[in-house]
């Protein structure tokens, strides 16, 4: 009967400990999942010189701006060329055309298939938003301005999604703020596209169908459309760079690396220090110290002291001024890196795992009968 007690009263803690571990192990995952759930660009490949991209031909009236290459495949028809200025390649049913078609393919289901969604009505006029996937779950329109805002990140991805149609109002806007870019906006159009008159969208539009840019739209970004028309009406299409990310401005704008220019001696104050170890100083003068201090002394000078030194004379300190990017300032000039991706979700399976190892021998030693 003892060894039966025993053994049950044994089992208890291994349950108790399984599942602590799992919960922690689900909650590590959980929040991993998390932090890799942000969305990404959508990789075009070839299509990504294009400004113009069409299925079933080109129509343009009117004077036409397009920065960018433009191309049309499998139907080669490009009506109303004469009247567009362009800066890039034209491209009408031949190798290159026919590859970035089949490259907007995977383009646009890759924008399709990203996630997690989050919910937006059909009018994003007035609304202000961060990264992420969005889709109202049926058509899009925009009437007034939708802001996007990259909260300082210049990597910030936005992808709208519509099983539908996508259309502007007339003088609506796209603004970008905080960062945002328009080679990072992505709107994956399941129908035909409508940009109104003198409205300005800004990002990659890729529409299963049609697009159709009426009067004096202006558009930071690109047409891309999958099967049919492209058509234009005295348009401004410019395709998107990502600028580079702006240096640190602790970095050195030159090619190899620099050194500080060192203090003016006959203009800095005379300075003082205390420390814990034995150090030497430089200069014209004599004297002897305990201890040195984080104050470096340069030109004439003399000291006595037996534990913290005082020094009459110029000196200059070296000291970190500006805390490096990324860094945690740490009130002593020095910096604390940020965690680096990753981390928290590690830490908290490594502490679910420990408080699970110490459910199990506390309960183990509470069961254990004395002698």
């Amino acid at each position: 009967m003892k060894a039966t007690t025993r053994a049950r009263t044994h089992a208890r803690p291994h349950t108790a400990a399984a599942a602590t571990i799992a919960v922690a192990a689900v909650l590590a995952a959980v929040l991993a999942t998390s932090a890799q759930a942000a969305p990404v660009p959508v990789p075009l490949a070839t299509a990504e010189s294009f400004a113009i991209l069409a299925g079933s031909g080109i129509t343009n009236t009117g004077p036409t701006t397009v920065s960018g290459d433009i191309g049309t495949s499998p139907t080669p028809s490009i009506s109303g060329a004469g009247s567009i200025t362009q800066t890039g390649s034209t491209h009408a049913a031949d190798g290159v055309a026919d590859q970035a078609k089949t490259d907007l393919v995977t383009a646009y289901d890759q924008a399709a298939g990203q996630g997690p969604v989050l919910a937006v009505p059909v009018e994003l006029g007035g609304l202000t938003l961060t990264s992420g996937v969005y889709s109202s779950g049926g058509a899009l329109g925009l009437t007034g301005a939708l802001t996007l805002d990259g909260e300082g990140d210049p990597n910030a991805v936005f992808v709208f999604q519509t099983p539908s149609t996508l259309i502007t109002a007339t003088d609506s806007t796209v603004v970008l703020t905080g960062g945002a870019q328009a080679c990072n906006v992505y709107w994956q159009v399941g129908s035909s596209a409508t940009l109104g008159v003198r409205s300005v969208l800004r990002g990659t539009v890729m529409a299963l169908t049609s697009i159709t840019l009426t009067t004096g739209a202006t558009v930071d970004g690109r047409v891309l459309a999958r099967n049919g028309a492209v058509t234009l009406d005295s348009n401004t299409i410019i395709r998107p760079f990502c600028a580079p990310p702006t240096p640190s401005p602790s970095a050195s704008a030159g090619d190899g690396p620099t050194t500080s220019p060192a203090p003016d001696a006959s203009a800095a104050p005379p300075g003082t220090g205390g420390g814990t170890g034995s150090g030497t100083g430089t200069g014209g003068g004599a004297g002897t110290g305990g201890a040195a201090g984080a104050d470096v002394a340069r030109g004439p000078g003399s000291g006595t002291g037996a534990a913290p030194g005082t020094g009459s004379g110029p000196g200059g300190a070296a000291q970190v001024r500006q805390v490096p990017a990324g860094g945690v300032a740490t009130g002593d000039g020095s910096t604390l890196r940020a965690a680096p991706a990753g981390t928290v979700p590690l830490a908290l399976a490594l502490v679910g795992g420990a408080l699970a190892v110490g459910v199990v021998r506390r309960r183990a030693r509470r069961a254990t009968p004395t002698t």
